[in-house]
């Protein structure tokens, strides 16, 4: 029996002058990871001093979500490009509370 593998659709990293971290890493996967119902693992991070300021991730019994300022809030995956776009936004828009 052949195993479909894991694809890594994108893994970027960008350091800004202020010291603030930007990564995205996204793969496709053979097959959903409960309870997701689509084929992307996602792991999207902002954060600066070591100190999480925006994070989407999905993991395995916990499924789709988002953290914001430290709140874990739910996240209803649509696609790739509205992922990005929703992630970008939070960026632009994150505020220290």
């Amino acid at each position: 029996m052949q195993y479909k593998k894991a694809v890594l659709l994108a893994r970027t990293k960008e350091v800004r002058d202020d010291g603030a971290i930007v990564e995205v890493v996204i793969w496709r996967l053979p097959r959903p990871l409960p309870p997701s119902t689509h084929d992307f693992k996602f792991r999207l991070y902002f954060g600066c001093g070591g100190i999480d300021r925006v994070r989407y991730d999905n993991e395995r019994g916990k499924g789709d979500h988002r953290h914001v300022n430290g709140q874990e809030l739910s996240y209803e995956f649509e696609s790739v490009d509205k992922l990005l776009d929703d992630f970008e936004r939070d960026v632009d828009n994150w505020r220290a509370p």
